[in-house]
């Protein structure tokens, strides 16, 4: 089972992208667009308030008439958080976000942000450790 700080170390961009409360939602989603990402982290200094992801935007800002020009992302990020620590297992994440309905999770180490994983960032690293599982049984069969 492969640690979620394992899993951050092979991250190609472990930057931690975050936007404050009083932003906007357009300056939120310009962000998001322009790291091809579907949710970044609120945080009021070193403090983590909320995530704000596309979910919330379809959800609590189109569907209810809000603009994203005019609407602050305190009134429709996600303030109730699930958060995981870097010693937690992938597979406990992926049960996390299939119990929760939820396709982000904050990583924090004590009261300090050192993370975000996404529910592809788990696919793609179980998938990986299948494969070297299948790679390992296969050449134990074949005796090589």
């Amino acid at each position: 089972m492969i640690p979620v700080f394992k899993l951050l170390e092979s991250k190609a961009d472990q930057s931690i992208l975050s936007i404050t409360p009083n932003h906007m939602v357009i300056e939120a989603l310009e962000l998001m667009a322009e790291k091809n990402i579907g949710a970044v982290l609120v945080m009021d200094g070193p403090k983590l308030v909320g995530i704000f992801s596309e979910r919330d935007y379809a959800r609590k800002g189109i569907i209810q008439g809000r603009k994203a020009k005019s609407t602050p992302v305190t009134e429709v990020m996600s303030s109730n958080l699930i958060t995981i620590t870097p010693q937690m297992g992938i597979r406990e994440c992926m049960n996390l976000m299939t119990t929760k309905r939820v396709r982000h999770l904050p990583v924090m180490d004590g009261d300090q942000v050192v993370g975000l994983l996404s529910i592809g960032d788990l696919v793609n690293a179980i998938i990986v450790e299948q494969r070297t599982h299948i790679k390992f049984l296969e050449q134990y069969i074949s005796g090589t």
